[in-house]
């Protein structure tokens, strides 16, 4: 129906309301995909408390809420401002019965969902990259915003599902995966949701640029050839080169396009950048990539599994930043063993091989010999209750020199 869309400031979003969309950029606000009802305080409350200047709202296909004495009235808004005269509005409560088990199978089967619409999403942007078609950012946009819903809701079950991935279908879940890693890894840091939004495009669009990669190059199951290599290596200054032309493209996905191969060493490429020289979230983004393609099963390669990654990965010097290689080992609750932690009681321990519960980590206790000269290393198991003990900081290999014997550990073992 015509003539039933108008425009309000966010603080003036009501329950029930039909948001047609926003005015600004669609990196500003809190919902990268338009036209939805208003139907729970969550939401209300995210509409009221964003950055755009206006709501477009259709009045035709909102719903007017019925009056409930009994019911909440106010979501804060983003000026924290009252409305006296606004009617309280009935909360339609969200089912809250589920058991453990059955929570955990409709957040996977979710996950699995959005996975196979985002696996279908980038078969298509790969298509239409090398037919010379205009990438679909609106697309491109809902499945970052659900991803980054997805990772705040229930990370385990998207993580989960993005590490199940088929050989033939791996240039695109790897960018559907590497999307999730930051997104979790920012998450984990505590940015707001413009941000994790941002870092979830970046995952996303990283490994654009391997449309202009050979099929039989890509596919080739054995080494490559130094001919070979240099193609390969041509993909992020194509990648970035196709997306700097799209309109508001943040530096956070050009930057990681251009930048996801280089060390901190200095000895990556395209640049050859070192140190700071390379953004936090490109040397977030190396991370994530090489963590993805490690734990995958690829055509010269089986999978490995995320211990043995994070081991090979911590015990590789010059590669990573290893302040975020620690909080991406933070942000998926797995640290590689052999890594001297200090605790959140101060306390110094050993990581050890996992054991079979899932969700624990194993450490064995630092002593002290010179005050106790009979006291043996104790063994616990982590678990993730926040209040619990955890862990809160690490030790890196050039400060370990000669502390495992003055804390009575046994020697490292080597790692493979």
């Amino acid at each position: 129906m015509m003539g039933m869309t108008r425009r309000i400031r966010p603080d003036e979003v009501e329950m029930g309301m039909y948001v047609e969309g926003f005015t600004g950029s669609w990196l500003s606000h809190p919902f990268w995909r338009a036209k939805f009802v208003v139907d729970d305080p969550k939401t209300l409350a995210r509409v009221r408390q964003s950055d755009v200047d206006y709501v477009l709202v259709d009045d035709g296909k909102s719903v007017r809420p019925e009056p409930a004495e009994d019911s909440p009235s106010q979501v804060p808004s983003k000026t924290s401002q009252s409305h006296p005269s606004r009617e309280k509005l009935r909360i339609w409560p969200k089912n809250t019965a589920f058991s453990p088990v059955e929570r955990e199978r409709t957040d996977l089967q979710r996950a699995r969902t959005l996975v196979t619409r985002s696996k279908k999403l980038m078969r298509e942007t790969f298509t239409d990259v090398r037919l010379g078609r205009a990438i679909r950012m609106n697309k491109v946009s809902d499945i970052v915003a659900d991803v980054v819903e997805s990772i705040e809701e229930s990370p385990e079950a998207l993580l989960k599902v993005v590490g199940l991935k088929k050989k033939s279908e791996y240039t695109y879940m790897h960018s559907i995966a590497v999307c999730a890693l930051m997104v979790n890894v920012a998450r984990q840091q505590g940015k707001p949701m413009s941000e994790r939004r941002k870092y979830g495009l970046a995952g996303l669009l990283h490994d654009l640029g391997k449309v202009g990669i050979p099929e039989e190059i890509l596919n080739d199951e054995g080494s490559l050839t130094d001919t070979q290599l240099l193609e390969v290596r041509k993909h992020p200054q194509f990648g970035h080169s196709i997306i700097s032309e799209l309109p508001e493209m943040p530096d956070h996905a050009l930057d990681v396009c251009l930048h996801h191969h280089e060390k901190m060493d200095g000895t990556g490429y395209p640049k050859g950048l070192a140190g700071h020289e390379i953004s936090e979230v490109a040397r977030l983004g190396a991370i994530c990539d090489v963590y993805d393609a490690l734990t995958s099963d690829r055509g010269y390669k089986n999978a490995w599994t995320p211990v043995d990654a994070l081991a090979y990965m911590w015990g590789t010097e010059g590669h990573f930043d290893r302040s975020l290689l620690f909080a991406f080992m933070q942000s998926v609750g797995i640290f590689a063993p052999g890594m001297l932690v200090t605790l959140r009681s101060n306390r110094r321990a050993e990581v050890l091989e996992p054991g079979k519960r899932r969700g624990t980590t194993r450490l064995r206790l630092c002593v002290d010999p010179a005050a106790d000269a009979s006291a043996e290393p104790e063994e616990i198991t982590l678990t993730d209750d926040p209040d619990g003990e955890q862990i809160a900081g690490y030790i890196t290999p050039k400060e370990q020199a000669g502390l495992r014997e003055t804390m009575g550990l046994p020697a490292a073992e080597q790692v493979h």
